[in-house]
């Protein structure tokens, strides 16, 4: 895989039952990739490992003045030079196409698991760790993978090197195999305390980045109630915990760094003490030990990839283990679907409430907990949160259609619609049938204001269309946001429309052009709206009444207000006390006439 071919045209099944089996899966799932890394890294590493013996062939030929293998040495180190250069860039390129091609597939497999789990996800972990997940964590698991092979070529290098220094000079080569594994090997006992301090800095972070999420998302809700600083100091709390978290892990890096470098040193003193006795007594000669002497120093450079590894595997570790969570989770229901991908048509039934939404028909639903609204709206779409009696739509179960096509017979919107920043061009590009016209859909959404404001925000944007929207479309109106959602599920022209209260936010003005525009639009289609308002809910074809989870009526608005006194509560928004005056009154007058009958 290369960088030019992605993204994945199937990212694969990943192993989620531990970090390191993720870690390990995404390494066996580029192994091409991996082998290429490991070849140029072999031939960058010994080609660096290689120089210091034609240093010693170099001096020794000086020595002895011969210009024939002084000769030979310059071309051997011409050879070397050129190996260096090429393996250098080679393996640069591999490392970083390893990287990114992991770090690639690993948010295709978050992405396909969001969309796979639709609004289940965040009920079961928490937004902030999903972002974490898909930013910095997706980094660090990129970098153990690419530095994998890396960290392969450096150990082979570096027993290649203590063989031939063994061959080489024996005397000395046995110092330097005798001292590599020591310094090597000496980090390990530290490494633990080290992984622990890591994992704590991660977790400080992951809480601080939920802490921020959730206060910038509430920012104008807490200005409103005047808690914007309360959350603000607990973020500068956050924060703090981070910054002394990350000092306390950077001192135990540095601990292990300064190991890496003071060993080292150790065994070149200790080489070249013991090479300076030998030359001393004659049984090497000069060449050698500045050989040996420059073989060890180079040495230092792949026994660095020893560190990095295990600093790549201390940060990667925590991250692919709350990757490997988000990506075990499974849907209620099978996604497969044991029905073949026609999208059916008929009417919308849901067996555990009663409610039937009539073919073509726009029926309004009435639910007085705006909670149990929300998860009967997930139900609909074929989203429900624990497994129950399916939907059916055209007396065809949504559980038993694959969910591509459940999702494109059944289009939910919830009441906080998210808008993704970008030009509103690409807002609306979504999936449709195009029946409906971006223009259409956005004037019976009522979005004439939101064009203007945008183009009165965007510079040099004279077609609304090309006008740039913040991130959330943070810039807008919460009743804005609301219309342009309105619009793009507008125009995907589902066969069933699930809107949970899609004027909330509005004026009530706005909201009958809006309840007009919806009926105009999306007749002869299936439209289900969540709502108490009564301007949607006099304009709707059947409202339906849903009281403790059951259907408890149906029938036009006007003769639900006039005769269901729950009906009346949840639209009027009457108290128990105002509920039992009313009955109270109407009992009298009941009375009342009963009295002038009989007296007649």
């Amino acid at each position: 895989m290369q960088i030019q071919d992605l993204p994945y045209p199937d990212p694969g099944v990943p192993d989620a039952r531990s970090g390191p089996r993720f870690l390990w899966w995404l390494w066996r799932n580029q192994l091409g990739g991996q082998l290429k890394s490991l070849a140029w890294g072999l031939l960058h590493f010994v080609s660096v490992s290689a120089l210091p013996f034609c240093v010693g062939l170099g001096v020794q030929a000086a020595v002895d003045r011969s210009g024939t293998r002084l000769a030979l040495t310059g071309a051997l180190m011409l050879l070397c030079g050129t190996g260096l250069a090429v393996g250098d860039t080679m393996l640069h390129r591999a490392a970083v196409t390893n990287w990114i091609t992991a770090a690639a597939r690993v948010q295709q497999l978050l992405a396909r698991k969001a969309a796979h789990l639709g609004s289940a996800l965040t009920r079961r972990v928490a937004a902030g760790e999903v972002v974490a997940v898909s930013t910095g964590d997706v980094e660090k698991i990129g970098w153990f993978v690419e530095a994998l092979s890396r960290f392969t070529a450096a150990a082979v290098t570096v027993v290649i090197v203590a063989a031939g220094l063994v061959v080489y000079q024996p005397a000395l080569g046995v110092v330097v195999a005798v001292g590599l594994p020591v310094v090597a090997l000496a980090a390990l006992p530290l490494l633990p305390r080290a992984t622990r301090r890591a994992d704590v800095q991660r977790e400080k972070a992951g809480r601080a980045t939920e802490l921020a999420s959730d206060t910038v998302a509430g920012l104008r809700v807490l200005r409103g109630i005047g808690g914007e600083e309360l959350f603000l100091d607990r973020y500068r709390r956050a924060s703090q915990e981070v910054r002394h978290a990350a000092v306390r892990s950077a001192r135990m890096w540095s601990l292990i760094s300064a190991v890496q470098v003071l060993l080292p040193g150790l065994l070149l003193i200790a080489v070249v003490w013991r090479g300076i006795g030998l030359a001393r007594e004659g049984r090497i000669d000069v060449g050698e030990l500045v050989t040996v002497y420059s073989a060890v120093m180079i040495l230092t450079y792949p026994l660095r990839h020893f560190e990095e590894i295990a600093m790549a595997y201390s940060f990667s570790r925590p991250s692919a283990k709350r990757a490997a969570r988000v990506l075990s989770l499974q849907r209620s229901t099978d996604t497969g679907g044991t029905r073949g991908a026609e999208v059916p048509g008929g009417d919308l039934y849901d067996p555990v409430t009663g409610l039937l939404a009539p073919a073509g028909r726009f029926t309004a639903v009435v639910c007085g907990d705006p909670d149990a609204a929300g998860r009967l709206a997930e139900r609909l779409g074929g989203h429900p949160a624990e497994p129950d009696r399916s939907v059916l739509l055209g007396g065809v179960p949504l559980d038993d259609l694959p969910l591509d096509c459940a999702r494109t017979a059944v289009l939910v919107q919830d009441k906080d619609p998210v808008l993704l920043s970008g030009t509103l061009r690409e807002l609306l590009d979504v999936p449709s049938s195009g029946a409906v016209p971006a223009t259409d859909a956005l004037t019976a959404a009522q979005c004439e204001d939101v064009l203007d404001a945008l183009v009165q925000g965007s510079l040099d944007a004279d077609d609304p269309m090309d006008a740039r929207i913040t991130e959330r479309g943070r810039s807008l109106s919460g009743g804005q946001r609301q219309r342009l959602a309105l619009a793009r599920s507008l125009i995907t022209d589902p066969e069933v429309l699930v809107l949970d209260e899609p004027t909330s936010a509005v004026d009530s003005h706005t909201e009958a052009r809006i309840a007009d525009g919806l009926r105009r639009l999306r007749s002869g289609r299936t439209t289900v709206v969540f709502t108490s308002s009564p301007l949607l809910l006099d304009r709707a074809d059947q409202v339906v009444l849903v009281h403790e989870g059951r259907v408890a009526a149906a029938g036009p608005h006007r003769e639900l207000i006039d005769g269901d006194p729950r009906y009346r509560a949840v639209v009027t928004r009457e108290t128990d006390e105002e509920l039992a005056a009313a009955d109270g009154m109407l009992l009298d007058e009941l009375q009342e006439l009963e009295e002038i009958e009989e007296s007649a």
